[in-house]
């Protein structure tokens, strides 16, 4: 749930707080509805709301297609429309899973996701090292945690920002709790400590990863051009010795999601901290990019992402190479 609005300081309007009602009551809706719906119905339904949106060209669509003339740069604008219409109904398939996921057996999860050389994880974990998977937003990162939780019987440590209203950041706290997820806010400070414990401890560490626009992120390329993205991986990697893999994720005309667990990345043998950090959240971006090119319509970043798209901040600090923050949010 990257990239929705951080709670921020003083009391909320009248009107925001109308607002955080009427959004926390359409995702409980959707909870309590869709997950209720046969599977062939959730999937119609998905894809009808995804046209309906991608054909009234908000921000959210004209952005998506923005980023995507950056992954598929020799698309003209037929082939960026059909390659955001794809995105939007990977996106909506992603809601309408998530939001049917508590009620599905845990046959459905195990036969539900098909990851590419999971021995990665089981290798690092059975070897009593801490594991760290790293992941874009692509198909279903939920689905994928679920799996790890029922057909691994792995739990594991995630984080996640606090959203606006508090109400609906305890509704996606629960949510994913009920999937055997242990779930860290973002702010606060301690998360990247008691992740830290967990990865000494041998255990499993699950962070999404490819957007950070805070002055800590790392600045790395990414298809051609600048963006940041969350030294938190790289930092815990270093200062636990666990294995960092990367996951990318995509849809194909199944209802099963596939998968690949990337290698591991190495922490380099020579440089400071920040030097180091920078070459393995490098070496993160471009694992993604490989992922992200092979299935650009399965990538859901509709917000914001390179620097050259953003708005310039007056006074802001320059990005650190490998600040404290920016752990990457689930």
């Amino acid at each position: 749930m990257s990239g929705a609005d951080a709670s921020g300081e003083g009391a909320p309007s009248r009107a925001a707080r109308l607002r955080g009602s009427m959004i926390d009551g359409l995702y409980g809706a959707g909870w309590g509805a869709v997950k209720l719906l046969p599977e062939p119905a959730a999937r119609a339904l998905g894809r009808t709301v995804a046209d309906a949106a991608w054909r009234r060209r908000g921000k959210g669509v004209l952005r998506l297609e923005s980023n995507l003339a950056r992954v598929v740069p020799d698309a003209g604008p037929e082939r960026l429309r059909e390659l955001s219409r794809a995105g939007m109904r990977s996106y909506l398939r992603y809601w309408m899973e998530s939001f049917r996921l508590p009620a599905w057996s845990k046959d459905r999860v195990r036969g539900g996701f098909a990851p590419a050389d999971v021995h990665y994880l089981t290798g690092g974990l059975a070897a009593g090292r801490g594991v760290i998977l790293a992941l874009p937003h692509m198909a279903n990162w939920d689905l994928a945690g679920a799996w790890v939780t029922t057909k691994l019987e792995t739990p594991f440590a995630t984080v996640a920002e606090r959203l606006k209203p508090e109400t609906l950041y305890d509704r996606f706290v629960a949510y994913r709790e009920g999937l055997g997820m242990e779930v860290l806010p973002h702010t606060g400070g301690s998360a990247f400590g008691t992740l830290a414990r967990r990865l000494r401890d041998g255990g499993l560490v699950c962070l999404v990863a490819d957007r950070d626009l805070s002055s800590s992120g790392v600045e790395v390329d990414f298809f051609g051009e600048k963006t940041r993205m969350p030294a938190g991986p790289a930092l815990l990697a270093q200062q636990t010795g666990a294995l960092l893999l990367p996951v990318t994720l995509w849809y194909d005309d199944s209802p099963v999601m596939q998968g690949r667990v990337h290698p591991p990345v190495a922490v380099p043998d020579s440089g400071d901290r920040p030097y180091r950090t920078a070459v393995m959240t490098q070496a993160l971006a471009d694992a993604y990019a490989s992922g992200i090119a092979e299935h650009p319509e399965d990538w859901h970043m509709l917000q914001r992402l390179w620097l050259a798209d953003l708005e310039p901040r007056a006074g802001a600090a320059p990005a650190a190479a490998a600040g404290s923050g920016g752990t990457g949010t689930a």
